[in-house]
């Protein structure tokens, strides 16, 4: 299924069910999402090398690719709910990094880079405010959701470029959970969530090429049965995605990966977030799970 921005035509394409077989086995389950419209998304520095401040971005294009994304949540049954942006926070839009939300605990956020430092507090006063009381104000530098994947029995947790390892100590200690740490070594592939995601709660897609040898071996040990994607639809972040269970919300560049998840039953719904891109961001880097 295909999801197009406001500007384009309509188009939904729907996989014919017998060519996905093991579709019944596939539920999807309803979830809380936590988005902030970019009303002031811009491309003025750089932090990572998507970003080009000479190229820019189209702010207008990047609202209607983001909408585009809220509305196909919506058409799944999600719920989602809203941060107010704030000028000056070009980034906010990419409100994974905001927080890790378990359990109705919230492991705040605290950035690598000082042009996005006022994420962090902005995300946990929206969290305070809406009575989620046990928010963490975190003492090592960590980047929400865009280095904690949380499964059904694990997360994993993304270091190299911007998470501190120890902050995958500090999470497991406030969350009570097993946090798996994962090294990245590609610069591309700056955050775990752009190099991994959580099929359900219990199997992975991810591109090996962007982790450690180390790392790779954990990941074959825990995931025998993961979708492995190629370097050409890494590099479309089309791992920058969200599953439900069963449908997968993902760049619709990455047409290999898209053939791949058919095949394991998996509905995907394709999305245009090109001009986000521009600063490093995709599906998943616009929304923060909340679990309560």
């Amino acid at each position: 299924m295909t999801i197009s921005s406001a500007t384009e035509p309509s188009s939904i394409h729907v996989v014919d069910p017998s060519l996905m077989p093991d579709t019944a086995e596939r539920v999807a389950v309803r979830r809380h999402y936590l988005m902030c419209r970019p009303d002031h998304f811009a491309v003025t520095y750089a932090i990572n090398p998507w970003m080009d401040p000479l190229a820019g971005a189209d702010r207008h294009r990047a609202i209607e690719q983001w909408e585009a994304l809220r509305a196909a949540y919506l058409s799944l049954g999600h719920e989602v709910s809203l941060i107010d942006p704030i000028e000056g926070l070009p980034d906010m839009v990419f409100a994974a990094n905001g927080a890790l939300v378990v359990g109705g605990r919230v492991y705040g956020a605290r950035f690598a880079h000082d042009e996005r430092a006022a994420e962090g507090p902005a995300y946990a006063d929206w969290f305070r405010s809406r009575g989620f009381a046990e928010v963490r104000e975190p003492d090592h530098t960590n980047e929400g959701e865009g280095d904690f994947l949380t499964l059904d029995e694990v997360i994993l947790a993304g270091t190299g470029f911007r998470t501190d390892v120890t902050a995958h100590q500090e999470a497991q200690e406030f969350l009570g959970r097993p946090v798996v740490t994962l090294r990245l070594v590609d610069p591309r592939f700056y955050h775990l969530d752009t190099a991994l995601f959580p099929l359900g709660g219990r199997n992975v897609a991810y591109y090996p090429g962007a982790f450690s040898p180390g790392s790779r071996a954990v990941l074959e040990r825990l995931f025998p049965e993961a979708v492995i994607a190629s370097s050409a639809d890494a590099i479309m972040l089309g791992l920058n995605a969200v599953c439900d269970g069963r449908n997968v919300v993902i760049n619709l560049e990455a047409t290999g990966l898209i053939r791949q998840l058919e095949r394991q039953g998996y509905q995907p719904i394709e999305v245009d977030l090109s001009e986000l891109r521009k600063a490093g961001g995709g599906p998943k880097c616009c929304t923060l799970e909340i679990r309560a």
